[in-house]
């Protein structure tokens, strides 16, 4: 599942043209900053199960702002013999085993989320995804437990470098709860939303733009 077309065909081409990259990646060392959210079965990501991922594109406009564009999702199988705590279920909601929960094998959802992030990186002439997430540690060791597992060849993302809005959230409102930091930059909350990949994704990604445009609008965009 995903919003703003996860199967579309994105253009093979440089929008920038020319051969030159676009103003995101000269802004981050020609890493393209992409927001993940993953939902899981517990906390160990070598031995439990990986259960939802979103993914979202971030995009520069034409002032140098930040802005969160498309969103790629998907419900994912449990791997064989991966570790369920019905505890990490009670937090996010999700029952692996429901019937109408549309889940991929890790291979195909990964193929679904990964493939326009490969795809915006080209576009943009950046070298590498680089993973934005809320302690994002935990995403990104998910995330490479499950591209390992699925013997994925072709990651977009670099393997151990992210940014982490838990971080930025603590520097720039004094909160590291991304709730709580939402709130501070005046974002707001839906409690009843949270622990969905896409809603947190999100919500991570627009803390993200916020906080790197306040930054650029008071020091000036490094150049």
């Amino acid at each position: 599942m995903s919003t703003m077309g996860e199967n579309q065909d994105m253009p093979d081409r440089d929008p920038v043209g020319n051969g030159t990259v676009a103003p995101i990646a000269e802004r981050f060392r020609s890493f393209l900053p992409v927001v993940v959210d993953v939902e899981t079965g517990g906390l160990n990501w070598s031995t439990d199960a990986l259960l939802q991922i979103a993914a979202v594109i971030i995009r520069m406009d034409d002032d140098g702002r930040l802005f969160r564009a498309e969103t790629h999702s998907c419900h994912v199988q449990p791997f064989d013999g991966a570790n369920i705590d019905p505890k990490s279920l009670e937090i996010n909601g999700i029952d692996p085993y429901h019937p109408l929960r549309i889940a991929y094998t890790e291979q195909d959802a990964l193929g679904r989320v990964l493939k326009p992030v490969r795809q915006e990186v080209r576009n943009t002439g950046c070298s590498r995804a680089i993973l934005v997430g809320h302690n994002a540690m935990f995403d990104l060791n998910f995330l490479n437990s499950a591209v390992e597992r699925a013997g994925i060849r072709r990651n977009p993302f670099h393997p151990f470098g992210s940014f982490d809005t838990a971080t930025l959230g603590g520097l720039a409102y004094g909160q590291t709860v991304l709730a709580r930091a939402a709130k501070a930059a005046g974002l707001g909350w839906n409690g009843s939303e949270a622990h969905s990949a896409v809603y947190d994704a999100e919500k991570t990604a627009d803390l993200f733009c916020t906080i790197v445009n306040a930054w650029d609008r008071k020091v000036g965009i490094p150049g």
